[in-house]
């Protein structure tokens, strides 16, 4: 992979990395793998996978070191000769087919797609950050970003966005929840007090994409943005769907909860009980946000630690 990869140091990700794949499937192309494989085909013919676990590889664009894209991956895959699969359909089983599948043109995927389908099938991205799509309207709207915060004077009021990675409430910290955000720069540490929680409790444990205005604390290198105020943007995340042409990132019968809508925060006038943080807010606004939950339902939860 020399045209792809140009340090002289790389992490590989395991297979265990791809969602659904089993370690039995992972075993039997490390056993047979030898000197390496040359096609699609030659994978199948030596490993004996069954077609659709070689389908989930390509889903999670394994392939780039046979020169295939996610796209392609998944053409050479459904050209295979299954005899007997379980995916073949029923009207073509019997039907002769050449033996090599004609070379097609297809049109390459779009970054925005690509990276959702990373976040799906491998729940992170190294082709790009969700939020770099977002920037031009993160800019707009004055929000930092995290890489920015260094050079902020303590004390002043900022505004920071991004993915929610953790959110931390300690039982020794008398109620207060930390929350760690991500954009394309750099992660920010968030500071929301038990009070601004009961107000922002639906956005604080239920927006995958969050903005979080507030005073900066800068002492010693440790930075803190301390929360006054949360939105959740997760409605921008659509943009990416806006970019691949609505990327369809759902399979039939999952079940998406919902956000609340910019702007909108719920009051909460009584505490909340520690397990609660590990329960997402009831589905609302579906209809109004139904292409935004399609890119947000392959967006990292957050992890919650007590």
């Amino acid at each position: 992979m020399a045209d792809d990869i140009r340090t002289t140091h790389a992490v590989r990700l395991g297979f265990r990395q791809i969602s659904g794949f089993s370690k039995d499937d992972g075993l039997a192309i490390e056993q047979c793998r030898g000197a390496g494989f040359d096609s699609i085909r030659d994978l199948w013919l030596r490993s004996a996978l069954k077609p659709s676990v070689l389908e989930r590889l390509a889903a999670a664009d394994a392939f780039r070191s046979l020169g295939l894209d996610r796209r392609q991956a998944l053409w050479a895959v459904r050209a295979l000769r299954r005899a007997g699969d379980k995916d073949d359909l029923p009207l073509f089983a019997r039907a002769a087919s050449p033996a090599l599948e004609p070379d097609v043109a297809l049109p390459p995927m779009r970054i925005g797609e690509q990276v959702v389908e990373d976040y799906r099938h491998l729940h992170l991205s190294l082709k790009a950050h969700p939020v770099s799509f977002l920037r031009r309207e993160l800019d707009r709207r004055g929000i930092l970003r995290h890489e920015q915060l260094a050079a902020m004077p303590s004390g002043r009021r900022v505004t920071v966005a991004g993915l929610v990675l953790v959110r931390q409430r300690p039982g020794s910290a008398n109620g207060v929840i930390f929350m760690t955000l991500e954009d394309e720069t750099a992660v920010a540490n968030t500071i929301v007090w038990p009070k601004i929680f009961e107000t922002f409790r639906p956005i604080v444990l239920g927006a995958r994409l969050v903005s979080v205005t507030g005073k900066l604390q800068n002492e010693f290198g440790v930075i803190h943005v301390v929360a006054d105020r949360l939105d959740d943007l997760s409605a921008l995340l659509k943009r990416l769907a806006d970019d691949t042409g609505c990327v369809e990132v759902l399979a039939h019968g999952d079940h998406v909860k919902h956000s609340t809508p910019e702007g909108r925060p719920h009051a909460v006038t009584s505490p909340v009980a520690l397990p609660d943080l590990l329960i997402e807010p009831e589905p609302a606004f579906a209809e109004e946000f139904a292409p935004a939950e399609k890119v947000r339902a392959v967006m990292p939860k957050g992890r919650n630690f007590h």
